[in-house]
């Protein structure tokens, strides 16, 4: 099982961009399962969100202290709280910062704050990092995580918000792929 914790801040859509990722797995074959961690839920709070990943029906539920990869989606949230905490040996962190912050783990790097209020208009990053996370990884296909994030968006975001959105993911993606 691949476990994948997503540290950001409140209102930044961290838990938005689990169900995305899960959500997507099944346009894959896999299973996923999504949740958000416990936290007072107050905007520009640090939260976390997790992310499950499986061949096999995921019956584990909750927070993971022991992720594979960490997505952080804010850059000063590494500030605020160990985003390194918990990150396995062999762990990777895909962060949104134009520069190395020095982290011990192996670390992907993009300015998703530019590539977000570029495509986006505004410094919401979380669709940004979702594509750099799949382009880092190899999880899931760029098609799969389109179509997760089409069945996600589109209950409570209209059509325009939801194209924005695909086209923020694809940004990140090609970022990290060239």
């Amino acid at each position: 099982m691949i476990r994948i914790r997503v540290n950001g801040r409140g209102g930044q859509g961290a838990v938005t961009l689990a169900h995305i990722l899960c959500a997507s797995a099944t346009y894959d074959g896999r299973f996923g399962q999504s949740c958000q961690g416990i936290a007072i839920e107050r905007r520009g709070a640090p939260i976390e969100a997790y992310g499950r990943i499986d061949d096999r029906p995921i019956a584990e539920r909750g927070m993971i202290p022991e992720p594979d990869y960490v997505i952080v989606i804010d850059p000063m949230v590494y500030r605020a709280v160990n985003v390194e905490a918990g990150l396995k040996d062999s762990g990777e962190l895909i962060v949104n910062s134009p520069k190395d912050l020095g982290f011990k783990h192996k670390s992907t790097y993009l300015d998703a704050t530019s590539i977000a209020l570029k495509v986006v208009k505004r410094p919401i990053t979380n669709t940004v990092m979702l594509g750099a996370f799949i382009a880092a990884t190899d999880l899931l296909s760029i098609d799969s995580v389109e179509k997760g994030a089409r069945f996600i968006l589109s209950r409570k975001s209209p059509q325009k918000t939801v194209d924005i959105n695909i086209k923020a993911i694809r940004a990140g993606y090609e970022e990290l792929k060239h």
